[in-house]
């Protein structure tokens, strides 16, 4: 054969190969349209929380010069919607769970808008950061209720995993966008939360293209029975320790060790990368292993963590010790995956299966409760003792965690 038309034969090889990897791609969006819109979804929404979360507390610092207790008791109206969500999700059943998903985005949308642009007072801030946590509190529930709908039950796991890989990898273009604005393009606060909530937006519009599903009821839907006491439990005690770190983790690297915004978007980039490996690698694991094994080992490595935050700035060198906690600060946030556990032990557990959303959104509920006093108290605590006692509470609270992880059971 002549070198042109070996040269010819390879380029139609590779325009065929290219031709057909692309009729694949279609066929397999054809065959699961539903589910792949919903992982656009997780990508568009993750870069918005990927800017925000990224910002937040830098914002709070910057702007309205808050000390570790006014930080802490900010948590109280940010949690407050947190509290009300089975009501709220309660009240909207009616719309079904993806109509309510992409409400949330819209008032995560018009929240982020607020404190970008109509937030001249710490009140006015609250007001808006108040939306802000309605939307994003209406979307968390629904999120994995979604996931499991479109999915098999032996796939709950893998599926959500998968959901939640997209979700963080968008995040990390979140904290890239935080990055290169704030270092190169002379971004503000204003500047990045009206770019989240476009995005914000831009998710709501996903969840309209999906075929809504339909309420099982029309009427209001609270579910409280004694079989899901355990998942209650676990919620209230994961909210305890999961608002300390929330609240007080990024603080410390704030405040005590002054890490700036650009570096914390290192950071966020970082925890992004590990996440995807950990949620791909627990949503695995809770279809092979199971949410006991997934959870007593999540309630572990929070012991470790929690003491990490205590004693490194005692034990090491600064330098050090800065290192260590960024390094706990990292694998906290990947552990988020394991939430994942939680909403697929409710669905394999549940007695009907409406039952699921109003019981996550309950879970969520409880979660907020603990959420909303936890912050003011460590607050005191921080102020009174320091920060490294705030973190040895968060240690006993991940004890309790493990014990009551012990005791899931799925028949």
């Amino acid at each position: 054969m002549k070198p042109q038309k070996m040269i010819e034969s390879a380029e139609m090889t590779v325009k065929q190969g290219f031709m057909d990897r692309l009729a694949s791609v279609k066929d397999s969006f054809k065959a699961d349209r539903a589910f792949t819109l919903f992982l656009i979804v997780g990508a568009l929404s993750g870069i918005a929380n990927g800017i925000h979360s990224t910002t937040f507390n830098n914002f709070l610092s910057e702007i309205y010069h808050l000390s570790a207790a006014e930080r802490g008791i900010v948590e109280f109206p940010r949690e407050m919607p947190g509290v009300l969500i089975m009501f709220v999700l309660g009240v909207l059943s009616f719309m079904g769970n993806i109509r309510m998903a992409a409400l949330g985005m819209l008032f995560a949308a018009l929240g982020m808008v607020g404190l970008g642009l109509f937030s001249p007072t710490y009140v006015s801030m609250l007001v808006w950061m108040m939306v802000l946590s309605l939307g994003t509190h209406i979307f968390i529930p629904l999120a994995p209720a979604i996931g499991m709908d479109l999915s098999e039950k032996s796939q709950y796991g893998i599926r959500l995993g998968r959901y939640n890989a997209y979700n963080l990898a968008a995040t990390i273009l979140g904290y890239g966008i935080v990055w290169l604005g704030f270092r190169y393009l002379n971004f503000n606060y204003t500047s990045a939360f009206v770019l989240a909530a476009l995005f914000f937006v831009a998710s709501a519009v996903v969840l309209g293209m999906m075929k809504p599903d339909k309420p099982q009821k029309k009427k209001m839907q609270f579910v409280f029975r004694k079989k899901y006491m355990l998942f209650y439990a676990l919620s209230i005690v994961n909210g305890a320790r999961k608002q300390i770190f929330m609240t007080f983790a990024p603080w410390v690297l704030i405040q005590v060790f002054n890490v700036d915004t650009p570096t914390f978007a290192v950071l966020g980039f970082v925890v992004s990368v590990v996440s995807i490996l950990t949620r791909t690698i627990v949503g695995n694991g809770i279809d092979k292993l199971g949410e006991r094994f997934i959870l007593c080992i999540e309630a572990v490595i929070l012991i470790v963590i929690c003491m990490g935050y205590a004693f490194a700035e005692n034990l090491f060198p600064v330098h050090i010790a800065v290192i260590i906690i960024a390094a706990c600060y990292i694998i906290d946030n990947s552990l988020t995956a394991v939430g994942m556990a939680r909403s697929t032990y409710v669905k394999k557990i549940a007695v009907q299966p409406e039952d699921v959303t109003p019981t996550l959104s309950a879970g969520t509920s409880f979660d907020h409760v603990v959420a909303m006093s936890i912050p003011y108290f460590g607050g005191l605590v921080w102020a009174s003792l320091g920060y490294q006692y705030v973190f040895l509470c968060a240690a006993a609270i991940a004890v309790i965690n493990l014990l009551l992880s012990l005791r899931v059971k799925i028949d």
